[in-house]
């Protein structure tokens, strides 16, 4: 199996807490991902021996700095009720039915489609400890961070 359920994901209040809540038809394209299986796509993507953003070593690529372009402020728009920052639009030429994987950790993982994340890029970003957007055939990422900047570039 490779999908928890929409209402068994532990963190589901993200999307539909009362400020932001996500359209229920649209709970379909937010698939959280079984443990084993975002296990496996973290191993694939991100990293063989970190869990955690935190625990990034020297082996990872989002610790090489030759992966980062660009620092782009997050945190304004999401409190001013703003879109996605053209930045993002930009960086990320993606087609809306493009799958995406929001990643906050190796075992916390969702997967919807960039026309989603656009859509309710604020519900994801509710948990901002250094997740990670990436493309299944894309080499664009990000990586947001607490202090209200995210990262732009091209992962290896």
């Amino acid at each position: 199996m490779n999908y928890i359920s929409f209402e068994d994901y532990k963190r589901k209040w993200i999307f539909t807490h009362q400020s932001m809540p996500v359209a229920p038809e649209d709970y379909t394209e937010i698939k959280p991902m079984a443990e084993a299986r975002g296990a496996q796509l973290w191993r694939d993507f991100i990293s063989n021996e970190s869990p955690t953003p935190d625990h990034f070593g020297k082996g990872d690529w989002p610790v090489m700095q030759s992966v980062w372009e660009n620092d782009v402020n997050w945190q304004n728009p999401w409190e001013e009720e703003a879109d996605l920052p053209e930045a993002f639009i930009a960086h990320f030429p993606w087609e809306d039915n493009a799958v995406v994987y929001f990643c906050y950790e190796k075992n916390n993982i969702i997967e919807t489609r960039w026309g989603m994340f656009k859509k309710y890029w604020k519900n994801f970003l509710f948990y901002d400890d250094k997740p990670l957007l990436l493309g299944r055939k894309n080499k664009q990422v990000a990586m947001f961070d607490q202090n209200g900047t995210a990262k732009l570039g091209t992962r290896p």
